[in-house]
């Protein structure tokens, strides 16, 4: 059997470069992808960690990227072979009952199964199940590595943050959590037209880039955030705050922000268990949200990439190729040492 080059998840903190079988189509819905672009997302890390008890070594890591359709199963009608897709990090079968209801994270048969509960983008080739409906065509008005982004940041950011953090016309926003998809909810927030629009983040480097993206106020994680935030918001808090880093000490800084009748939006990876400050927050008619990507946006966001309306050339840092993995992970896993914040991977 053939085989190909794959990054995966050996042990508790420790990623390999492995010789694996090249992917066969197992059912008629399936695609397999030649990967050409590929990327790291704090996911993997948090996999790496520990912190995803659903993950177990021996895993190919990975739920992102760029590719040509390599063969397709006999039920796949919308792509054919040669095909330049992107490889989404949702896996949809279109038809079950969570589907239908927009809710692609929770496929009977999908979800976010790349990565996680079998081999993911990290690797030459990767299957695809359900290929119609989890990947969309490359579009022309963007790089390929920019569209990479449309595989998971932007349309987490902007379901799980904008759209579940309910951002309106003249509202005020805060995120908590400078990494791409803490930078990917500055960009698709302006959508909606904030009046305020407040990065907290402890790394210089992504502070500066999200003001360069369009925040309006970059507020250094510490202890005066919560005064300057304050500030601003004449001691009201914002309507929405958005946490996007996953570590306890983010999430407590969320309670402290959000207004009355304001709303707490979760992205954040948790491997642990957070304190809830019901003693403080059950009379202040808050709403606290929870949810994982379900890319129904993704179309809509590629059109708005292909037109020029949001670009992400900035969130480019670095460029690897695939022998280099390792040093990506490494540069990724210190990424305000190294200024990173997304690594591109060239196969």
């Amino acid at each position: 059997m053939t085989t190909m080059k794959a990054l995966v998840y050996a042990t508790k903190g420790q990623p390999v470069l492995e010789e694996r079988p090249r992917p066969q189509i197992l059912a008629p819905t399936d695609a397999v992808v030649k990967m050409v672009k590929g990327t790291i997302c704090g996911t993997d890390l948090h996999i790496l960690k520990g912190d995803v008890a659903t993950c177990s070594p021996g895993l190919i890591l990975g739920h992102e990227g760029t590719g040509v359709v390599h063969a397709i199963g006999a039920s796949v009608t919308t792509f054919k072979p040669g095909d330049r897709v992107i490889v989404s990090c949702i896996t949809s079968c279109m038809t079950c009952e969570f589907c239908r209801k927009g809710l692609l994270s929770h496929c009977v048969d999908g979800g976010w199964v790349l990565g996680h509960s079998i081999d993911g983008t990290q690797a030459e080739y990767v299957r695809v199940p359900h290929a119609d409906g989890s990947l969309h065509r490359v579009i022309s008005g963007a790089s390929e590595a920019s569209q990479t982004m449309c595989s998971d940041i932007l349309p987490t950011g902007f379901e799980c943050g904008v759209l579940s953090g309910r951002v309106k016309p003249g509202s005020s926003v805060a995120i908590v959590g400078g990494g791409p998809v803490g930078l990917g909810i500055v960009l698709t927030a302006q959508l909606y037209s904030p009046s305020i629009l407040i990065m907290i983040t402890r790394d210089p480097n992504r502070l500066k880039t999200a003001a360069s993206l369009g925040a309006t106020h970059c507020i250094p994680f510490g202890p005066g955030a919560v005064e300057e935030v304050m500030a601003l918001t004449g001691g009201r808090g914002v309507d929405t705050v958005i946490e996007a880093a996953g570590v306890p000490e983010t999430f407590a800084l969320c309670q402290e922000l959000v207004a009355v009748g304001g709303t707490i939006a979760n992205i954040g990876v948790f491997g642990c268990k957070v304190d809830l400050a019901l003693d403080k927050l059950w009379h202040r008619n808050i709403v606290i949200t929870t949810s994982l990507v379900d890319t129904v946006s993704t179309g809509m966001l590629l059109k708005l990439m292909d037109s020029g309306k949001i670009k992400t050339d900035s969130f480019i840092t670095h460029t690897f190729d695939f022998a280099e993995m390792l040093d990506a992970y490494s540069t990724f896993g210190a990424a305000a040492q190294h200024k990173a914040i997304k690594v591109i991977i060239d196969f």
